[in-house]
């Protein structure tokens, strides 16, 4: 149960007022957590899973905290994905607009100068790395006035082997400035950067969601034969849903499991980073919109994607590791709805999975399909000192 109001924590009234008309009247945990210490200007490291509203613990201080007499960016919030950057540029406008503020989206697949032009007259800038080291490196976008600085999804920053970027970008800003860091881990890779770039930062972290906040997630491990895969992906299809998330390893194969599924009757999309960046936004209004309620897409295509709409993400090809898994199955069962995580498993990837289901406490829903959790790998130290597997 949440204790505080908005107002409580320090949020303005137009703010909250703006927050009352999208149905959002109490905060989440890491919103009552963060918003106090945000608000005040101070240093920010959170971990939070995904799902638990992150993105409004810091757009509401970067609305209250930077001023719309500022003629170019104040405030950026670096992405790993253009998707992401999308969506968190659509949930942060309403805030901003209110407040009399511009925002800005800048990721890869766009026109340059179109959007170089929207993001120098803009004071809150939402970007992917990449994207925005272009600009800055050929002068068309300065940072020199950014005084609030958010890094969202750190670990999948890192994961994507952005590092280099962020560190250039980060050379560019100004010292004297609020940073906040949003990530499912603080340790590792994001600790050491959290090190660097933050100065005697609030550290905050949310327990897992409890049931009635993340929804009730069945978890499902279907086994599958090779010629009967795309049929039992088609019987998954047919029952009573929302919208469905389908991951699969490639692009090539997101595209040709579409295709096979348009044949079948069944109303589909792909979504993969070799596709133009206005088709894959038109794949995506699509799709939040329910127009199309299929939506075959890789790993990166689909990272960052929030809608509370998907009841079910199927796994068509499974994930290389348990981070994979969590944070694709992580697509549904949001904002307390319920929702269903489908993983298919050819027979020569059962000992593999069955792995990841016990890890990731699923061991009795693997088993319910009548597959066996295979030994955990064991791990020797030959003479050489060489780590070996069995």
């Amino acid at each position: 149960m949440y204790m505080q109001s908005f107002r409580a924590l320090g949020v303005s009234v137009r703010v909250e007022q703006v927050l009352a008309a999208h149905d959002i009247t109490q905060p989440f945990p890491i919103q009552e957590l963060v918003l106090p210490d945000a608000l005040a200007g101070r240093d920010v490291l959170a971990k939070s899973p995904t799902g638990s509203g992150k993105t409004l613990a810091f757009a509401v201080p970067i609305v209250q905290r930077i001023s719309r007499d500022r003629s170019q960016p104040a405030a950026l919030v670096l992405t790993p994905t253009r998707e992401l950057a999308g969506q968190v540029a659509d949930e942060i406008r309403p805030l901003a607009d209110v407040c009399g503020l511009r925002v800005a989206a800048v990721f890869g697949g766009a026109p340059l100068g179109a959007q170089a032009k929207r993001a120098r007259n803009a004071q809150i800038l939402v970007a992917t790395p990449g994207r925005l080291q272009d600009l800055v490196e050929r002068k068309m976008v300065s940072l020199e006035q950014v005084g609030l600085l958010v890094l969202d999804e750190a670990d999948r920053m890192l994961d994507m082997g952005f590092k280099p970027q962020v560190e250039r970008l980060m050379k560019r800003l100004p010292r004297e400035r609020q940073t906040m860091l949003f990530s499912a881990t603080l340790d590792g890779a994001v600790g050491q950067l959290a090190d660097s770039y933050t100065r005697d930062p609030s550290r905050f972290e949310t327990a897992p969601l409890a049931d009635h906040e993340t929804g009730n997630i069945d978890h499902r491990f279907v086994s599958v034969t090779a010629d009967a895969k795309v049929e039992k992906l088609v019987e998954e299809l047919a029952g009573e849903r929302g919208l469905a998330l389908v991951f699969v390893r490639t692009k090539r194969g997101a595209d040709r499991l579409a295709t096979k599924l348009a044949r079948l009757q069944v109303n589909a999309l792909a979504l993969h980073g070799d596709m133009p960046q206005n088709a894959r936004q038109r794949t995506l209004n699509r799709f939040r919109a329910g127009e199309v309620q299929t939506l075959v897409a890789t790993d990166v295509a689909a990272r960052g994607l929030d809608l509370e709409a998907i009841t079910h993400v199927i796994n068509y090809d499974p994930p290389e590791d348990d981070k994979d898994y969590v944070h694709r199955v992580g697509r549904t069962g949001r904002a307390g709805k319920s929702g269903n995580g489908i993983t298919f498993v050819l027979p020569e990837q059962q000992a593999d999975v069955s792995r990841l289901a016990a890890r990731l406490g699923h061991r009795e829903q693997f088993e319910r399909e009548g597959m066996r959790v295979a030994a955990p790998r064991r791990v020797y130290t030959s003479r050489r000192g060489r780590n070996s597997r069995w």
